[in-house]
């Protein structure tokens, strides 16, 4: 029986064309160089967001950790967004593999003020850490986009004060396609970025880090220390051409359905969507625990085969993806007004 999953975005299943592509990879071993697969996807990946060279890594987490274990040193301080998926949801690795501490601001749906970013960067003073790195998300995990001045002002302040900047940009693409920019555009507001190929783009597993040939080199060894050198991965590098080459250019059809969600979602009473925040794949909603408990509609949306995350602060999140169609939003919209009755 086919379940309808709106939990996220990363539980797209690889494409016939993908399977077919893995099954045939030609490989050798990657940590030697010698895989020729990995190698041009890496070439491909390089090109796509304008950078130099890039490297292939398990996951998102994986390559963010990479980024701030390459460009920071020990007890360095990297100012960032208090509610990047890099403070919330990745366990507090930069603590453990960067050894850095992390300085917090608020932001506003995703987005640092720049001035906030200005005013955080330590002077030259005994008692405080050294700023080493900034960190960006575009898009971010609320599902809104960063405005592309946000980023180049972030950018300029960074470069003013000689501070290499990250952008976590697991969904890249997507912000790309919604602010109606070119993926390099987006990418040259960072010193490296990191891209899933893995959500959304229905590549089975794998990210992307991409910088400056120097910055890659050194990654490349600090991916080895972290255990990231995978030998015959060109199997997984099949799949993750087709991702960047095909499935990216079909991103916009998750963006409309997401919207059209919205809109159906808007119309259930005792359903508020979360209006401001619907620039990619994502909606988020809200439904009091009066009307339905977060347990009862997981329970019962799964009994039709619908799966959902419980809500997180008070909200839901529904992502649309490439295993969502026009007719299972439908299907869905259906089943939660029987729910809320």
């Amino acid at each position: 029986m086919k379940f309808i999953d709106l939990r996220s975005d990363t539980v797209t299943m690889p494409t016939d064309e993908m399977r077919q592509a893995m099954a045939n990879a030609e490989v050798g071993d990657d940590v030697y160089g010698d895989d020729p697969t990995i190698n041009k996807l890496e070439k491909l990946a390089a090109e796509k967001v304008g950078k130099e060279a890039a490297i292939f890594v398990p996951s998102g987490t994986f390559g963010n950790q990479l980024a701030l274990f390459t460009h920071a040193r020990r007890g360095q301080e990297v100012i960032i967004g208090k509610n990047n998926h890099i403070v919330v949801h990745e366990v507090g690795a930069s603590a453990v593999i960067a050894g850095v501490q992390l300085r917090t601001l608020e932001t506003q749906n995703g987005a640092m003020n720049p001035q906030d970013v200005e005013k955080a960067i330590r002077v030259d003073d005994i008692h405080e850490p050294e700023t080493g790195l900034i960190c960006v998300e575009n898009a971010h995990g609320c599902g809104a986009v960063v405005p592309l001045e946000t980023m180049k002002e972030i950018k300029n302040i960074a470069e003013r004060h000689s501070l290499p900047v990250h952008m976590d940009g697991a969904r890249l693409f997507n912000a790309a396609i919604s602010l109606g920019v070119d993926v390099k555009e987006l990418a040259a507001c960072a010193d490296t970025v990191m891209f899933c190929l893995s959500k959304g783009l229905a590549a089975p597993a794998g990210s992307m880090l991409a910088g400056s040939k120097s910055f890659i080199d050194r990654a490349r060894k600090n991916r080895k220390l972290m255990g990231g050198g995978m030998r015959q991965v060109g199997i997984l590098a099949a799949a993750g051409i087709i991702a960047l080459e095909k499935m990216t250019e079909r991103l916009e059809e998750d963006h409309k359905n997401a919207k059209y969600m919205a809109e159906e979602l808007s119309k259930i009473d005792g359903v508020k969507v979360v209006t401001d925040r619907l620039d990619i794949d994502m909606v988020f909603f809200e439904i009091s625990e009066e009307i339905v408990s977060s347990n009862t509609l997981v329970e019962e949306l799964y009994e039709k085969n619908i799966k959902i995350n419980g809500e997180e602060g008070g909200e839901y999140r529904f992502v649309c993806h490439i295993g969502v169609s026009r007719e299972d939003i439908d299907f869905t919209i259906k089943c939660l007004k029987e729910i809320i009755k």
